[in-house]
């Protein structure tokens, strides 16, 4: 078997052990022992990873690790024009496991990857790393972590903010690279929308507390748009005011923006603040209007650059679903930049 393939199944087998993990409340076997404990410390480490949210993002991955998805995704690269290379990836560390899908690419690809690990979530990678050397011996070689400077490396994917976009181009910027800045996703709502797809909204809101680029940090609404309606159908996610970390961010922002007589909406554990920014703050939600959907679409289209993800329903090509943001797919890559097609070409 050669070694392209053994990485495959490799990959294949962490997929059906991430789905079994996740489907079970007993953990008995030696490993599902070691991620129970792996997710609690986790938490330790990061108090926004609940272990609501971390088991989310394995079941996601498990329900992508599988064969059939694997090939469909692979098959529409020729992986063989691959040339065999060290990519140093810079990892973020915003939601749980965010990075693994540069890593899985990189192995997928043939190459070696050389990952600097935030904080903020390393003890979930490592226990992926320390399980896939665990299933295939070979990946030893092949995935290594960095604490120092980094070294050696042929080509480069950074993932962070804006300001460390800068530093990342200045010093990186020799070799072939990726760097993805800030980026926000936002949604358009008309005002007929069912309740069941603004309830839907809310997972695309709230999941993982707004801190990832595929959550929805803006709302752009018709005039006179009644926000009734929405506070109604999300309100099954009020008991997200009881994690203390937000709770905390909500009295915060909340206590700001009256300081300052923005005139706000609160339904108790939401603020809706108009404002222009696509960013918002925890537990906050800007909105902004639109005198009509062909300007806005214009306005949209041409700011893509800034946009991860665009909700809505018959809005733009591309758009995503309500409540799924949070569920992308092998094919969905960050910043629009095609991860394995910028692997095989340089």
């Amino acid at each position: 078997m050669d070694e392209h393939r053994r990485i495959f199944i490799a990959f294949i087998k962490l997929g059906e052990f991430l789905r079994e993990y996740c489907s079970s409340d007993v953990h008995q076997s030696e490993w599902s022992q070691k991620l129970e404990e792996t997710i609690t410390l986790a938490r330790h480490k990061n108090g926004w990873f609940t272990k609501d949210n971390v088991e989310f993002a394995l079941k996601s991955w498990g329900e992508l690790l599988k064969e059939d998805t694997l090939s469909t995704w692979l098959g529409a690269y020729d992986i063989q024009q691959n040339k065999n290379k060290s990519v140093a990836v810079i990892m973020a560390g915003n939601i749980p496991l965010v990075g693994f899908h540069d890593l899985l690419s990189v192995l997928l690809t043939g190459n070696k990857v050389m990952a600097k690990l935030t904080s903020n979530d390393s003890v979930l990678i490592y226990f992926i790393k320390d399980y896939l050397i665990s299933i295939e011996p070979l990946l030893k070689d092949k995935i290594v972590f960095s604490d120092g400077k980094m070294q050696g490396f042929d080509a480069v994917i950074a993932t962070g903010s804006n300001n460390t976009a800068r530093y990342f181009e200045h010093y990186f910027g020799k070799v072939p690279n990726i760097i993805r800045k800030n980026r926000n996703s936002i949604a358009v709502l008309t005002g007929n929308e069912t309740p069941e797809q603004l309830e839907a909204l809310g997972e695309d809101i709230f999941r993982y507390y707004g801190l990832g680029c595929r959550s929805v940090s803006k709302l752009f609404v018709p005039k006179g748009y009644d926000f009734d309606t929405l506070f109604k159908s999300i309100y099954r996610y009020h008991p997200i005011i009881e994690q203390k970390k937000y709770e905390n961010n909500y009295d915060y922002n909340k206590a700001v923006y009256l300081m300052s007589d923005f005139k706000i909406l609160d339904n108790g554990f939401l603020i809706l603040k108009n404002d222009k920014s696509n960013a918002s703050p925890i537990a906050s939600l800007f909105h902004e209007n639109y005198d009509s959907l062909e300007t806005l679409k214009e306005h949209l289209k041409n700011n893509r650059d800034q946009l991860q993800c665009v909700v809505g329903d018959g809005i733009l090509e591309g758009e995503i679903a309500f409540g799924e943001t949070q569920q992308p797919s092998l094919s969905d890559y960050a910043d629009g930049v095609d991860t394995v097609d910028f692997l095989l070409k340089n």
